[in-house]
């Protein structure tokens, strides 16, 4: 490259100290659209200018990002998180003195941009090549900016094959009644148009929002046989969620759209129409070719309505042009069909993406149903994606939990591994396994075990008593547990409302021959329950009695009766 110093023709200047003023301080983005303009560089296949004026970033910015990735040798895609990646691209690095550093001649660097291939990138490598010491690359693409932005020129836009998709939505709506009610609906008309063939799409439906926007999308897709790399929409809410000038925040979903589909999306500057001549013409044509023509029919469905638009789009595309040989379907074969990105093996599945908090049980909710999450994530912000089928939470761009969608509302689904290890040890225990472990003493043991179970109208409220009637078989014995279940067994299908006598005779109604006793061998004629120890008494009788004086308090209330209450005698 040229320099120039005292009046000699070339490419720098020295600055002096004033010009510091002057100088652009740019804020770093945020580290999702850094991972947007990886993967628009390496799956898109876009150039860093196409890139930046997707994302509404500076192209210094967007080349910037691609240096640093290149320069730490990372592949994509990187299974780095946001924190390890952002340590890789912005390590400290040391700032050189900037008060002599050469100033480009903007000029020259204008005129070379004009010719084939020459991109910014290239100029500021030419440019570091001359002078290490000199600006980088993001102070270099921004004050070519701030330059060109005085110099008046007027640019006629060229749209290249298979580049850019243009969609908007018509002004006019058509009305389509109902035949059982009367009531009138207005549809609304969605218009598709590729930019270098002009080759249209256009449907009708119900609304504006986010699942018809994207329907239609996916439905334009199909129609066209494959995607163009770059969508140009309008600024409406179920594209762009804020619109602005250099950095629009695209809708989530919208967004979700785009990555399956693997293309990028510019949206149109807000009150900038240039930006979208071609859908705007576009638009005009189908209200004049199409709408115009349907304007006294009467539609009574929205696939009536369709299929009445789809007969005159046909037509449309295949009317020749005025000016140039062909028709907008003789064009879109030669030109932008041959180059159009090939359509995903899988089709589109509608997604809705929302922002919701972790609550201290460590689940999110979800219309009005519960999701659990890791525990380590109690209080923090995660998106959540929503599918017909499917509920997953992302946490810095990281999926940490997936479940099956539930429609009912109020109910939890938890996953035992989101759980704190002593939480997931008491979910361990359910009455099947309690029911389980008492068959392994014996049959008795396992009946009085159901039997508090099934007596309980929580069977949750019964897992103290069963864990200790089962755990006094390590203190006294597998044998003497299953004989003493045995009294309390039969007792228990005896009657179920029992007084303390009762209990007791039942404990010394239990007797077995010598040969067969199988808790005191030594014994010569017979064998008493209530040798067994105090505490395997009591425990057996509080478990059966608490269930038989549930059983009666849930008894109707009768005259001389206060609910939940018997009335005593006097």
């Amino acid at each position: 490259m040229h320099a120039q110093a005292g009046g000699n023709a070339g490419l720098f200047t020295t600055i002096g100290l004033f010009y510091r003023s002057e100088e652009v301080v740019v804020e770093r983005i945020s580290m999702r659209k850094i991972r947007e303009v990886l993967r628009l560089k390496f799956d898109a296949g876009l150039s860093v200018r196409k890139i930046a004026a997707s994302l509404r970033i500076s192209s210094g910015s967007a080349g910037n990002y691609l240096h640093r990735f290149n320069a730490c040798g990372l592949t994509w895609p990187t299974s780095l998180s946001d924190a390890e990646l952002e340590r890789c691209l912005f390590p400290p690095v040391p700032t050189a003195p900037s008060d002599q550093r050469p100033m480009p001649d903007w000029a020259w660097a204008h005129a070379e941009l004009r010719r084939p291939g020459v991109t910014l990138a290239l100029l500021w490598q030419e440019y570091r090549l001359a002078h290490p010491q000199g600006f980088q690359y993001s102070w270099f693409c921004e004050h070519y900016r701030l330059w060109a932005a005085k110099v008046d020129v007027v640019m006629r836009q060229e749209h290249r094959a298979g580049e850019k998709l243009f969609v908007d939505y018509a002004g006019q709506t058509v009305p389509i009644i109902d035949r059982r009610t009367g009531e009138i609906r207005q549809a609304q008309i969605f218009v598709a148009v590729l930019g270098a063939s002009s080759y249209t799409f256009a449907e009708a439906t119900w609304s504006q929002k986010l699942p018809d926007w994207l329907g239609s999308h996916a439905r334009c897709f199909a129609f066209f046989g494959g995607t163009a790399q770059i969508l140009v929409p309008d600024n409406l809410r179920s594209g762009v969620t804020k619109a602005h000038r250099y950095e629009p925040d695209i809708n989530p979903s919208y967004r979700d759209l785009a990555e399956h589909y693997g293309v990028a999306v510019l949206p149109a500057r807000s009150r900038k129409p240039k930006d979208k001549a071609k859908v705007e013409v576009g638009v005009q044509v189908v209200e004049r070719w199409i709408l115009a023509v349907l304007r006294n029919r009467q539609f009574f469905s929205l696939g009536e309505l369709n299929t009445a638009i789809g007969l005159l789009l046909d037509r449309l595309n295949q009317k020749p042009f005025k000016k140039l040989p062909g028709s907008r379907r003789s064009a879109f074969e030669t030109l932008d069909q041959p180059v159009l990105q090939a359509l995903p093996e899988h089709p589109y599945v509608y997604a809705e993406w929302k922002k919701v908090r972790v609550h201290i049980d460590y689940h999110v909710e979800v219309d009005g149903h519960f999701y659990s999450v890791p525990y380590q994530l109690v209080k923090h912000q995660l998106e959540v994606r929503l599918t017909a089928q499917t509920v997953e939470c992302f946490h810095a761009n990281q999926r940490v939990a997936s479940h099956l969608r539930s429609q009912h509302k109020g109910r939890h689904t938890t996953h035992t591994e989101h759980m704190p290890k002593s939480h997931r040890e008491h979910a361990e225990w359910t009455p099947q396994r309690l029911i389980r472990w008492a068959e392994q003493t014996g049959p008795n043991t396992a009946g009085v075990i159901t039997y508090i179970l099934k007596r309980r109208i929580h069977p949750q409220h019964g897992f103290r008593a069963c864990l200790g009637i089962l755990r006094l078989s390590k203190q006294h014995g597998e044998a003497r547990l299953e004989a003493a279940a045995s009294v309390r067994w039969h007792w228990a299908h005896a009657a179920t409302k029992a007084s303390s006598r009762s209990c007791a005779k039942g404990w010394n109604a239990c007797r077995w021959p010598s040969k067969t006793c199988r808790c005191c061998p030594t014994s010569t004629s017979t064998c008493v329950a209530r040798a067994t120890t105090t505490d395997l008494k009591k425990e057996l009788r509080n478990a059966t009695e608490s269930n038989a004086r549930q059983a009666t308090n849930l008894a109707p209330a009768r005259h001389d009766q206060v609910a939940g209450r018997t009335t005593r005698n006097a």
